[in-house]
């Protein structure tokens, strides 16, 4: 008779075993991503710590932050103002047509020769040959401090640049040229912050024409626009190398090197100081 019934009985037949067990539990969402814990509960998780169980973490602790600060949303809406405004001047930026680079605007060669002009090579090599060609003590104390002072941008920049790691507005790879002067990132540009470095020396100690002074202001503008229009910095990157260049001719002008200073350097660099004359014998 037992087996009778066990035959006549639907929820014997394999398709409807399932509804005669009992439902298995599910695993909670919440403890993914722990230690594998075995079926059954009850075993700690293997990567808690002190063989404990797995610390629980709620889903409010996952959430996004929903009310900002007025400070954060300001700073957030400015740089991203920068970085359209920045994307939309670099008209004279290199355009990839068909796998082959193009030059974009037509003045991009004129640009691209203004922006030379503020790199550190040219003017690393006119001061040493100015000095070095130099023949009056006053010509070689204002060479000195300017070799000073473009030595002291270069490595502000630089650490400044390694410090923050900023991409330029189009992500393009530094050339030959800015690995040769340091010059690999984006804030704060180093050639904005050269050019109103070097403007403003040559303002200071060298006796120009009204015509050749606005001049020399409009080549230090142009300049930080130039790294603009190529796509290399953004604006607020330019405005930060101005304000830097700014405070590099001030503090070389603090500590200026006076004419007594610069011969007895020079001496030294020259191998021909001799030291004070000793007393000739009797």
């Amino acid at each position: 008779m037992s087996r009778l019934r066990d035959r006549t009985n639907v929820l014997t037949r394999p398709e409807f075993i399932s509804l005669s067990q009992p439902p298995r539990k599910e695993p909670d969402p919440r403890r993914r991503g722990g230690g594998h814990q075995e079926e059954g509960g009850g075993r700690p998780s293997e990567g808690a710590p002190n063989g404990g169980m797995k610390e629980e973490r709620w889903p409010e602790q996952d959430c996004m932050q929903l009310n900002p600060s007025v400070r954060g949303i300001a700073i957030n809406s400015l740089l991203a103002i920068d970085i359209s405004l920045s994307k939309r001047l670099s008209v004279c930026m290199g355009r990839q047509t068909g796998g082959k680079q193009t030059g974009g605007n037509p003045l991009s060669s004129m640009v691209r020769l203004l922006a030379l002009s503020g790199h550190f090579l040219p003017w690393i090599l006119i001061s040493v040959i100015s000095l070095w060609s130099s023949n009056t003590a006053a010509g070689q104390e204002v060479m000195i401090n300017l070799l000073m002072a473009l030595v002291l941008d270069l490595m502000t920049v630089a650490g400044l640049q390694k410090l923050f790691k900023r991409q330029g507005p189009w992500g393009l790879p530094p050339g030959f040229l800015d690995y040769i002067a340091m010059d690999t990132y984006s804030f704060p540009a180093a050639h904005a912050s050269r050019a109103i470095l070097v403007s403003k020396f040559l303002l200071n100690h060298l006796v120009l024409a009204v015509p050749l002074r606005i001049l020399l202001y409009l080549w230090a503008l142009l300049v930080g626009v130039s790294r603009v229009l190529l796509g290399k910095h953004h604006l607020s990157d330019v405005g930060c190398g101005f304000a830097l260049g700014f405070l590099h001719f001030s503090l070389v002008e603090s500590v200026w090197l006076d004419a007594a200073t610069c011969q007895t350097l020079l001496s030294i660099s020259t191998m021909s100081w001799t030291g004070p004359s000793s007393p000739s014998a009797p």
